[in-house]
């Protein structure tokens, strides 16, 4: 069935906060077509992939570049669960109580496995013990998430083993070897906590949780001192042998973004215990507004991140940078701070001009608005965008619909909520195939410039579930406004149960 099909829009919704008690059939149409293209994707992985971790779109073949666990499947399951998807969800647990995680014959990625897989099992925990209870009547069914988690866990709990006890990103869990970098990256350090310590609190068992946070504290109290060139904002790269950052190179973009993320999450998730979790994030806020924000000269009215490295600012940024909307309209909820939601929107606004303004409605991978180096074919693009492309293919990432869903949940303008809708539109007519969805080649070319053989399953995980909990209620699982949240998504959007 084609998104035709669901097209009708009826009137606007009125500008009302989405906790209302309903919705009108605008919104259940569009949320039957995002749940549409969740199954049409979830189709044709099952058909030409299943249990691979991803489906190449295109050929109709597959990939394993996430260890050949079925990465699809389980980063699919927390949104076919909010979506009431039972016979899926169904096929999904039968699967993830056949893997064996104790071998696979590839390095494994520390950050990848626990923010896919085991962030998925423990957000279906979570669900279907919780609030979706009903959806499964074989609770054992459910039990074996945790049990699956915690031996996952227990073959990953190696990489802390190092004389400081920052990880080894990439290890062989065969063997106990690594790839024999000697650092990790910020976001690959600060973007396990949640989990980690999300079983350890399921489990009983507190070793999870030390691990991680005895990682973390390298990083809320970063050495040298002149790796943190702003207060709160500090380098992207951790020596693994001393605990020291080795750079200042400041950024929100990939390799450091997630730190970021956690930060203020971890003070969503219990603010008893984290609290200085929080004040990081605070000070990172604050340096970010007075020294990274940054204005295009020729669209003054948007605003970027840029990048600090030794005394200058790096006016180019990422697709992936473009989360940081969704994370200061949290941070300034949570904390109700008017500044904070403001500068978000600020945020939004700006990563929204990076969709609106190119020929297909959808994103580059990375872009910049230094004007002493726009390409001479772009310079009448950036006159008008505000931004020139940098690299101009969208591999199907989540992170402007994720800031465009947080600023509807936060303020309730339907300008959001609408703005996520026409993403989505713009990506199921552009992407889509015959089996699936498909990265392109190039956002400013109308017909996206051919196709990528590649669905990755964070098109299961984020994409979809943020357009879907867009369209829906006010559910428990939704963010909520002020600081009422029940449960608080982690990098890959799924649902995690804020500690009680």
């Amino acid at each position: 069935m084609r998104l035709s099909a669901f097209l009708f829009i009826g009137p606007s919704l009125a500008a009302t906060l989405p906790s209302q008690p309903f919705l009108h059939q605008e919104a259940l149409s569009q949320a039957d077509a995002v749940k549409e293209a969740f199954q049409h994707a979830w189709n044709g992985y099952t058909k030409y992939a299943f249990p691979h971790d991803e489906l190449h779109p295109v050929s109709n073949g597959y990939g394993d570049s996430r260890n050949g666990w079925g990465a699809s499947a389980v980063d699919a399951l927390s949104t076919a669960i909010l979506m009431r998807k039972a016979d899926v969800v169904d096929q999904i647990l039968d699967h993830i109580a056949s893997v064996d995680y104790s071998t696979t014959p590839s390095l494994v990625s520390l950050f990848e496995t626990t923010i896919r897989y085991l962030a998925g099992m423990l957000s279906g925990y979570d669900l279907l013990k919780g609030p979706m209870a009903d959806l499964v009547n074989d609770s054992s069914k459910v039990d074996m998430l945790l049990t699956q988690s915690k031996k996952l866990a227990d073959v990953l709990k190696f990489a802390f083993d190092t004389k400081s006890g920052v990880p080894i990103n990439d290890v062989n869990i065969t063997s106990h070897g690594n790839d024999g970098l000697t650092y990790n990256s910020l976001a690959g350090m600060g973007t396990l906590t949640l989990e980690w310590t999300r079983l350890s609190d399921l489990t009983g068992d507190p070793e999870y949780a030390r691990l991680s946070q005895r990682a973390q504290e390298y990083l809320l109290h970063p050495q040298p001192a002149s790796s943190e060139p702003f207060p709160g904002l500090v380098g992207s790269n951790i020596d693994i042998a001393t605990g020291n950052f080795t750079d200042a190179a400041v950024s929100w973009n990939g390799g450091a973004d997630s730190f970021y993320e956690y930060l203020i999450k971890m003070y969503v998730y219990d603010p008893r215990r984290f609290g200085l979790y929080k004040d990081r994030w605070v000070a990172a806020a604050h340096s970010t507004i007075e020294h990274l924000q940054s204005h295009p000269s020729s669209r003054p009215d948007l605003t970027f991140l840029a990048s600090y490295n030794r005394g200058r600012l790096g006016l180019n940024a990422q697709h992936l940078t473009c989360f940081d909307g969704g994370s200061f309209l949290l941070g300034g909820t949570v904390l109700g701070d008017d500044k904070l939601i403001q500068f978000g929107l600020d945020l939004v606004k700006g990563c929204h001009a990076t969709y609106n303004e190119t020929a297909t409605g959808i994103g580059p991978e990375t872009f910049a608005w230094d004007a002493q180096s726009v390409p001479n074919d772009q310079r009448v693009f950036f006159e008008e965008a505000g931004f020139y492309i940098t690299n101009e293919v969208y591999i199907l990432r989540p992170e402007v619909i994720e800031s465009f869903y947080y600023a509807y949940r936060v303020t309730g303008e339907t300008q959001y909520r609408d703005w996520v809708w026409n993403a989505f539109v713009a990506i199921n007519a552009t992407c889509r195939t015959d089996s699936g969805f498909a990265g392109i080649n190039n956002v400013n070319v109308k017909d996206g410039g051919g196709k990528q053989d590649n669905q990755e399953s964070f098109v299961f995980a984020e994409v979809l579930k943020y357009a879907y909990l867009a369209v829906t209620g006010d559910d428990e699982w939704q963010v909520k406004p002020g600081n009422g949240n029940k449960f608080v998504f982690n990098t890959e959007a799924h649902p995690i149960r804020v500690y009680s």
